[in-house]
């Protein structure tokens, strides 16, 4: 049982490398601070593996079509796709905002989408994240299911899960941290929030434009 569960870890390991993962997350974590960040991190990574252990069950009492389950990897694209172009429509009409002040001796810096003058939103993105990682967790669902059940030899339990989400996570925390220092040390200036949301939202349209047409 602690040898299939070890597996299935990097099993969650491995997959969170997958590019549209990671382009989700720099999606809703750039310009963020540290504790959105890692909300947003978390939501995701709970929100995939909710919806693996929802479907594991629903799959063990009812046959689903394929096509059901294929319908979540076009949604997430499509997704991922329109936030792509518009993080590269907030940044070419210019409504990205940078704001920085000194806080207790420290430099805060604010990011904010939208009118220049408007107070920065207070939104976390956390409810966004969950709801594409369990659009993400939907669409190519089956197939997970398959390779964990035939690691572990058994039907999939709560355990499991929490060794698939527990492997994700260690990605998708160290993924937040690179992002975390962009956001920290590279997102002081103006010039480079515009290039750093150009290439997100490029590399947005790149992977779901892939996942919908390749």
């Amino acid at each position: 049982m602690e040898l299939g569960l070890i597996i299935i870890f990097w099993y969650g390991v491995l997959h969170a490398f997958g590019p549209d993962h990671l382009t989700a997350i720099a999606d809703f974590s750039i310009g963020r601070d540290t504790k959105k960040t890692l909300m947003v991190v978390g939501a995701f990574a709970i929100g995939h593996g909710l919806m693996l252990f929802i479907f594991a069950q629903l799959l063990h009492f009812f046959v689903i079509p394929q096509r059901i389950t294929d319908y979540g990897d076009v949604i997430a694209s499509s997704v991922l796709f329109g936030i792509g172009l518009y993080l590269l429509y907030m940044v070419y009409a210019n409504k990205i905002h940078l704001h920085t002040h000194i806080h207790n001796d420290h430099n805060h810096i604010h990011i904010w989408f939208g009118n220049e003058h408007d107070h920065p939103s207070s939104s976390t993105g956390g409810r966004s994240a969950f709801g594409i990682g369990v659009l993400m967790g939907i669409g190519g669902v089956r197939g997970m299911l398959v390779t964990l059940g035939m690691l572990q030899g058994q039907s999939i339990d709560a355990w499991m899960i929490v060794a698939f989400i527990a492997g994700v996570m260690v990605i998708f925390l160290t993924f937040g941290w690179v992002i975390l220092w962009i956001n920290n040390d590279i997102l002081t200036t103006i010039k480079n929030v515009r290039r750093a949301f150009t290439t997100v939202g490029i590399l947005s349209l790149l992977v779901s434009g892939n996942m919908l047409f390749g």
